[in-house]
C-alpha cells in the first residue's frame, strides 16, 4: 500500500446521473494493489478518521495541493493535434481544405508514431489519463497510437476511421496505395479489435467517421461487427451541423432523422458514444435514451464552428447520458478547464433551464465520473473506474495546483465554499495547475 495526504475531491458513487462532489480540506488517499499489479484506490476520506487504521502505510505529504479524478475526454481526434486553430467559414469547409490533408499525412509510420507521442503526452501534461479518440483511415495510425499508449499505462480507446465515399481519394486509400474497399477497412476493423481490445487498458472503437462518408454497405458492415463484439465500443459524430444534416437527409431520404440511420444499421447501442448531438429533437433523445447511446459535449468545437449549442435542457428532460469532450482539432484546447468553461458558456448561450447543469459540481463531474460513467466503464457495484477515486477505482489522478498562477491563488484562497473554488479553477485555470497526473 501507499498514501497520499492532501485536500482531496471525489465523486460518491449512488448509481445517479449526477452525484454531488465531495471535499476533504484534509484528506486521505491509500491505494493498493489489484490482482493485475495495478494500483487502486483502497480507502478515501478525512485524515482524522483514516489515518490511525493506515498508519504504517508509507505516505506522501502534498500540502497546499487538491488530489482530483483524472479527466476522461470523451472524443477526440488524435491526427488532428495540428488542425487546431485553422480558420474555416464552417464544419465541412473545414474538413475539407484542412484536416483531410493532414489526416492523410499519418500513412507515414514515422509520421504517425511521433504525433502519437506528442498527442498523449499533451493530453497526460493537461490531466487526461482516459480517452476516446479517433485515429485516421490508415491502420498504422491505430498501431501508433496504441503503442504510445499501452507503454505509459494511459487508458485509451480509439479506431481505425471508416470512410469509403465523399472524401478525397488520398484519404481513403491503404498504405500500400491501392483503394481501400469497404471489404478491406471492415477486415483491417476486424484484426485491429482482435490485436488491441482488452490489452493493458486499450480499448477498441469501430469508427464511421459519419454517415455521409460511408456506404450503407460499410455502415451495414460495421453494425454486423458492433453485433459481433458487444463489448467494443461505437463511435461517430451526429448532429453537427445544419449544412451536413441537409445533406445526410439527401444521402438518406427514407430515414426518419440523422440518428435513425446509425440505429438503421446496428450502430446505437450501449458503448455507443456519438459526438455533438446539437441539433437533436426529443424523438432523437428518447432513442439514444432506448438504445443506450450517448452524447460527447463538444463546447469549445461548437462554438469554434459556429454548430450551435448542446441542449441540455433536453437531454436532462428525456434522460440519456453525456459527458465533456475536447473535440481536437475543432476543439482548441487540450485542456480540461477550456472545455467545462466552454461548456458553461454554451449552457448559458443555450438557455439551459437546470441550474444543476451549470452547477461548477455538475461541470466537473461531466469531464471526470459522469463521462467514465457515460462510457460503461463500470466497476465495483457499477461505480466508475475510470474519472473517480471511489474504492475499487483505478489510481488515475492529478494533482491539482490551486496556486498556480498569482490570480488563481488570490482567488481560491478567498473561496467561501466548494462551489466557489471549483468554478475558480474552471474560470481560472489551464494546462499549469495540472501538476502531476498519475496512471494506475
Amino acid at each position: 500500500m501507499k498514501a497520499y495526504r492532501s485536500s482531496l475531491l471525489w465523486f460518491p458513487y449512488s448509481g445517479e446521473r449526477a452525484a454531488q462532489a465531495c471535499y476533504e480540506q484534509d484528506g486521505l488517499l491509500v491505494l493498493d494493489k489489484d490482482g493485475a499489479g495495478r494500483w487502486v484506490v483502497h480507502a478515501i476520506g478525512a485524515w482524522s478518521a483514516l489515518q490511525a487504521d493506515f498508519s504504517n502505510v508509507p505516505r506522501e505529504n502534498l500540502p497546499n495541493r487538491i488530489i482530483a479524478p483524472g479527466f476522461v475526454d470523451l472524443h477526440v481526434h488524435f491526427p488532428q493535434t495540428n488542425v487546431i486553430g485553422s480558420p474555416a467559414d464552417g464544419l465541412l469547409p473545414w474538413l475539407e481544405n484542412y484536416t483531410f490533408p493532414e489526416e492523410a499525412r499519418f500513412a507515414d509510420a514515422e509520421y504517425a508514431a511521433s504525433s502519437a507521442k506528442f498527442f498523449v503526452d499533451e493530453l497526460l501534461r493537461n490531466g487526461v489519463t482516459t480517452a476516446l479518440a479517433f485515429a485516421t483511415s490508415h491502420p498504422g495510425s491505430v498501431e501508433a497510437l496504441n503503442t504510445v499508449a499501452l507503454e505509459r499505462g494511459m487508458r485509451m480507446v480509439s479506431g481505425m476511421v471508416l470512410m469509403d465515399r465523399n472524401a478525397p481519394d488520398y484519404l481513403l486509400n491503404s498504405a500500400s496505395g491501392t483503394v481501400n474497399s469497404t471489404e478491406q477497412s471492415l477486415r483491417d476493423t476486424e484484426a485491429l479489435i482482435q490485436r488491441w481490445h482488452g490489452k493493458g487498458r486499450l480499448g477498441y472503437a469501430i469508427t464511421p467517421r459519419f454517415a455521409p462518408t460511408s456506404t450503407e454497405s460499410q455502415l451495414r458492415g460495421a453494425g454486423e461487427l458492433a453485433q459481433r463484439y458487444p463489448e467494443v465500443w461505437i463511435q461517430s459524430h451526429v448532429s453537427e451541423n445544419k449544412d451536413e444534416i441537409a445533406w445526410v437527409r439527401e444521402l438518406y431520404p427514407l430515414a426518419s432523422s440523422y440518428l435513425s440511420v446509425y440505429d438503421q444499421f446496428g450502430l446505437l447501442r450501449q458503448r455507443s458514444v456519438y459526438a455533438h448531438c446539437i441539433h437533436f429533437d426529443d424523438r432523437d433523445r428518447a432513442l439514444m435514451r432506448e438504445r443506450g447511446g450517448v452524447a460527447a459535449v463538444s463546447p469549445t468545437s461548437n462554438l469554434f464552428l459556429g454548430s450551435g449549442f448542446f441542449d441540455y435542457s433536453g437531454a436532462d428532460r428525456i434522460g440519456f447520458l453525456y459527458g465533456l469532450a475536447s473535440d481536437v482539432g475543432g476543439g482548441t484546447s487540450f485542456s480540461p478547464f477550456h472545455t467545462m468553461l466552454a461548456a458553461y458558456y454554451v449552457g448559458r448561450e443555450g438557455q439551459t433551464k437546470t441550474g444543476l447543469t451549470l452547477n461548477p459540481q455538475h461541470l466537473w463531474w461531466q469531464h471526470t465520473a459522469g463521462a467514465g460513467q457515460a462510457m460503461g466503464l463500470g466497476g465495483v457495484a457499477g461505480a466508475p473506474i475510470a474519472g473517480n477515486l471511489v474504492p475499487g477505482a483505478d489510481a488515475d489522478f492529478v494533482v491539482l495546483n490551486p496556486r498556480a498562477t498569482p490570480l488563481l491563488e488570490r482567488k481560491t484562497q478567498g473561496a467561501k465554499s466548494l462551489d466557489e473554488l471549483l468554478f475558480s479553477l474552471i474560470v481560472l485555470g489551464d494546462d499549469r495547475v495540472i501538476e502531476r497526473t498519475y496512471l494506475a
